[in-house]
C-alpha cells in the first residue's frame, strides 16, 4: 500500500514519541498491539484509547476500513478533532488528551488519535479498565487492576505489611540461615541485630512485617500451596504432594520431588563396566523454572501453582501472568527487559545466589535445553497464570550404546551412595555427597551452610573425594556440576 510523504513522515514520529517499534511497511497493513482502525468515532475508539495509555502506546486511525483502506464518505468538520479530544478528556479517569490530527492515507484523509503510556495507571473509561494485549482490548480483573496500579506507583504486593502478622510469626532459625547464605555470597553487607538487617533489606519497615518476609522466614504455614503431581494421563494421577512452606524450602522439596518422580538413562562404556547417569531433563532448567515461577507468582490469587509430571513431559502453571508490559513474544527473544512483581522475594533470592541478575532466567533455561537435542519448551499466559511445558520425544544418551532407562532417582540412590561407600567416607563427606545428588550444580558455599562447616573443609573434602575416585567436576566453575563416581554400584 503506497503512501504519501506526510504520512511517512507522522509514522516516523509516532514511532520516536511513542517509543514503540512501528515498521513502515507494515504500519497501515493489520491491526496490531500499537494500531487500531475504525471507520468513525464512537465509544469503541474511547475504549481503544484506554487500552493504548494502560499500556506502551498507539494510534486509532479514524476513517479507515478493518484493513486500513479509507471509507468512503468520511468527512473531518470545522470543530471535530476538538470535540473528540473532549469527549475523550471527559470519559477518562484519570482525564487523557490525546495528540489527535489529520493524515493522508491513499489520498484521503483520516484521523489519527495518538496517546503514549500513561505514567499513572491504570486509566478507566466509564468506570473500565482495559488494556492492550497483542490486536485487541482486554478488559482488567480486579488483580490486575492492583498489580497495574502497584507498578504504576513502583511498589510491588510483596513489600506491603502482612495482615495479621508479627515479629512473633517469624522462624529466626530460618532468618539466620538467610543471613548466613548472604553473608557467603556476598552480594550485599549486612551487619546489626537481626531485626536491623531485616530493616536494611526493607523486609521490615517500623517493626512491621511485610509481605515478603512472612513468605521467605514464616513459622507455620503460608497458605500458598504448590500442588506437585506424578501422573499418566491428565485424569491418571500415580502420586501427588502439597508443599506449603516458606519459600525457599519450597523450592527445595519441589525439585526434590521432581527429581524422585523422573528418569535417568545410563551409558555403558569401559571396563570394568561403568555407567555415566544422564537425566531426563536438565536439571539446571528445571530449577530455573521452578524458581521463576515461585518468585514471580501472583500471590494475591487463592489458585495454587501446579506442577504435573507425565511420562515425557511436565507442565508448571504459575497463578499471575506476564508482569508488566512484557509478551510472550518477547520472551521468545535474547533481549528483552522485565519488571519484577515481586521485587524483595527477588532480591533475597538474589543476595542468596539463587538467581543471577533479573531477567536473564530465559536465557540460561534455553542454553540448558538446547544440551537435550528433542527436548523443547513451550510457554503462554492461559487462564490468569502462565504455563510452562518442557517435553521430549526421545531421553538424551552421550552415545548410540544401549541403554538402561533408570528408576527414580531421588532418595534410592541417595541410600546406595550412603551404603555402599559409607566406610570409605567421612560422615561430612556423605553430607556432601547428598547435597551433590540433590543438586548437582550446587556450590562450595552452599555445600558449607547446607553441611555446616567452614568452605575450607568443605574444599579439602571435596579434593580427597576427587583423589579416591567417588567424585569427580565436570565443566567449570561456572556452568559445570559435580558428578558422584562410585565403581562398586557402577555409577559415574
Amino acid at each position: 500500500m503506497k503512501k504519501n510523504a506526510d504520512s511517512r513522515k507522522f509514522f516516523n514520529s509516532f514511532k520516536d514519541s511513542a517509543e514503540i517499534s512501528v515498521k513502515k511497511n507494515k504500519a497501515m497493513k493489520d491491526e496490531s498491539q500499537y494500531v487500531e482502525f475504525k471507520s468513525s468515532f464512537n465509544e469503541a475508539v474511547i475504549e481503544t484509547v484506554c487500552a493504548f495509555v494502560n499500556a506502551k502506546g498507539g494510534c486509532v486511525y479514524v476513517g479507515l476500513d478493518d484493513k486500513g483502506i479509507p471509507v468512503p464518505n468520511f468527512s473531518i468538520g470545522k470543530e471535530t478533532i476538538q470535540n473528540w479530544i473532549n469527549e475523550i478528556k471527559n470519559k477518562t479517569q484519570p482525564s487523557i488528551i490525546p495528540d489527535v490530527e489529520a493524515v493522508m492515507i491513499e489520498g484521503k484523509e483520516v484521523i489519527c488519535i495518538r496517546v503514549n503510556e500513561f505514567p499513572v495507571k491504570p486509566v478507566s473509561f466509564r468506570g473500565r479498565y482495559y488494556k492492550r494485549v497483542n490486536n485487541a482490548n482486554h478488559q482488567l480483573s480486579t488483580m490486575e487492576i492492583t498489580n497495574l496500579s502497584l507498578q504504576s506507583l513502583q511498589l510491588s504486593w510483596d513489600s506491603y505489611p502482612a495482615h495479621g502478622k508479627s515479629l512473633k510469626h517469624l522462624d529466626l532459625d530460618k532468618v539466620n540461615f538467610f543471613f548466613e547464605k548472604v553473608k557467603t555470597m556476598g552480594r550485599f553487607n549486612l551487619e546489626g541485630t537481626w531485626i536491623e538487617k531485616l530493616h536494611k533489606l526493607k523486609l521490615l519497615q517500623n517493626d512491621v512485617v511485610s509481605n515478603a518476609a512472612w513468605l521467605l522466614f514464616a513459622n507455620e504455614p503460608t497458605g500458598y500451596n504448590v500442588h506437585l503431581g506424578r501422573l499418566k494421563t491428565p485424569s491418571m494421577i500415580i502420586d501427588d504432594k502439597m508443599l506449603n512452606g516458606t519459600l525457599f524450602e519450597v523450592v527445595e522439596e519441589t525439585m526434590k520431588y521432581i527429581i524422585g518422580q523422573i528418569k535417568v538413562a545410563f551409558e555403558i562404556k569401559g571396563m570394568p563396566t561403568q555407567r555415566t547417569e544422564i537425566f531426563e531433563y536438565p536439571l539446571p532448567a528445571l530449577r530455573e523454572i521452578v524458581l521463576n515461577a515461585i518468585i514471580h507468582r501472583d500471590y494475591t490469587s487463592p489458585i495454587d501453582m501446579q506442577i504435573k509430571i507425565f511420562d515425557n513431559y511436565i507442565s508448571i502453571y504459575n497463578p499471575g501472568g506476564l508482569y508488566g508490559t512484557l509478551t510472550v513474544d518477547q520472551l521468545k527473544g535474547d533481549a528483552y527487559q522485565a519488571i519484577a512483581r515481586n521485587k524483595l522475594i527477588a532480591e533475597a533470592f538474589y543476595l542468596t545466589g539463587d538467581i543471577e541478575k533479573y531477567g536473564s532466567g530465559f536465557l540460561r533455561i534455553r542454553n540448558d535445553i538446547k544440551e537435550y537435542p528433542t527436548m523443547k519448551m513451550e510457554f503462554s499466559e492461559v487462564a490468569s497464570g502462565f504455563l510452562w511445558t518442557v517435553s521430549y520425544k526421545e531421553q538424551k544418551v552421550i552415545s548410540d550404546n544401549k541403554r538402561a532407562v533408570g528408576e527414580k532417582v531421588g532418595e534410592k540412590v541417595g541410600e546406595k551412595v550412603g551404603e555402599k561407600v559409607g566406610e570409605r567416607i567421612t560422615d561430612n563427606q556423605q553430607k556432601i555427597l547428598h547435597c551433590i545428588l540433590q543438586n548437582p550444580h550446587t556450590s562450595a558455599r552452599q555445600m558449607a551452610i547446607d553441611v555446616g562447616i567452614s568452605s575450607r573443609k568443605i574444599e579439602d573434602n571435596l579434593k580427597k573425594l576427587k583423589e579416591n575416585g567417588i567424585l569427580e567436576r565436570v565443566g567449570g566453575s561456572k556452568g559445570g556440576f559435580w558428578r558422584v563416581i562410585n565403581k562398586e554400584i557402577g555409577l559415574k
